[in-house]
């Protein structure tokens, strides 16, 4: 399948085709980034998330919601929805790894990539934020509509 330009999407279908075991991607993502972008790496991969999020197709939250586990970042979750924030959560056992390794992990190009698929899904401009919880090994992502 070739993708011809930005505004013509890949189904996120398209993810089934792939696997990894992930523990090279996250060396790359947890060393190698910050070690060449040093304190722009946060906003680097926010951006990179929603530049990636372009590149597929969200009609409805079953695709987003399909789309993290396809790419190996875990089981997202609404919890919580307002008028203007939608509040999801993200659990897996991956992420639990993460969370208690020795990395200094973030979820910045999640979060990004989320922001970007809520705004293609529901045509609302929004930003999204994550917070970390160490305690019970997830990751809060709020999504907050900006138009």
């Amino acid at each position: 399948m070739k993708k011809t330009n930005e505004g013509n999407g890949f189904p996120p279908s398209l993810l089934e085709d792939l696997h990894s075991s992930g523990s090279g991607y996250d060396i790359l993502r947890y060393i190698g980034l910050p070690e060449l972008f040093g304190g722009e790496t946060d906003i680097l991969l926010y951006f990179m998330g929603r530049k990636l999020a372009r590149h597929f197709t969200f009609n409805e939250l079953d695709d987003i919601y399909n789309a993290f586990e396809r790419l190996g970042w875990g089981k997202l979750e609404l919890v919580k929805e307002k008028r203007k924030e939608l509040v999801f959560s993200l659990m897996d056992d991956s992420i639990v790894r993460k969370l208690t390794s020795s990395l200094p992990v973030d979820f910045r190009l999640e979060a990004g990539f989320l922001a970007e698929a809520v705004h293609m899904a529901f045509d609302k401009s929004a930003e999204c934020m994550d917070d970390i919880n160490f305690k019970i090994h997830s990751v809060r992502l709020t999504v907050l509509y900006t138009s």
